[in-house]
């Protein structure tokens, strides 16, 4: 009788791994093939998300020496980058960084 519980456990352990193997392959096939169906993936996952655009001016004269802007949306300090990209370029392997401007010196 104990046998019977054991198959079931592997049986379970089984099932499980083959789906969760499964899922991971479906994912994997529809982010390949979603590439060529012309849908993007957004960048925006939570910022200003209830503006139908998100925009920011700033003055030439307000800037100061340097300013260091957010191009990964994912700066905790946005617009104003905070390093985030770092992290994002490595679970992601995209090479984005700052927008950096500086005041040119005469």
């Amino acid at each position: 009788m104990s046998s019977n519980v054991s198959l079931s456990k592997a049986e379970l352990v089984a099932a499980i791994g083959v789906t969760a193997g499964a899922t991971a392959v479906g994912l994997l096939l529809l982010q390949h093939f979603s590439k060529g169906s012309g849908v993007k993936p957004k960048v925006n996952f939570d910022l200003q998300k209830d503006n139908p655009k998100v925009v920011h001016a700033f003055d030439i004269e307000d800037l100061g020496d340097k300013a260091v802007y957010c191009r990964c949306w994912r700066s905790k300090k946005f617009p104003y980058c905070d390093g985030a990209h770092a992290k994002h370029n490595q679970e992601t392997g995209d090479n984005v960084g700052p927008l950096i401007m500086k005041r040119k010196e005469a």
